[in-house]
């Protein structure tokens, strides 16, 4: 039997390649908004980081989604992420 292929991506925190429902989409819109994509059906281009505030906080402090995304991404929006990630968690 033909099993099926299991998606990977690469967490921008911590550099491993985990399963794909396993991290969290980062995703910056067509309008140029960056936000969590807990469901990960968004549009627009999409990074992908763990699920844990480590891997958040390492992303941002090496500024991985300014690359991935080609474009700046102010200190609130990183305070944002980090609210949500924590309250994704206690859920």
């Amino acid at each position: 039997m033909h099993q099926k292929k299991v998606p990977l991506r690469m967490c921008t925190g911590c550099g491993e390649m985990k399963q794909k429902k396993e991290l969290v989409r980062v995703v910056r819109s067509p309008e140029g908004e960056i936000s969590l994509d807990l469901t990960g059906r968004k549009p627009g281009r999409g990074a992908y980081v763990c699920r844990s505030i480590v891997c958040l906080r390492r992303a941002c402090k090496a500024r991985r989604f300014e690359k991935a995304f080609s474009c700046q991404i102010p200190e609130e929006v990183y305070d944002r992420m980090e609210k949500e990630m924590e309250q994704d968690a206690c859920e």
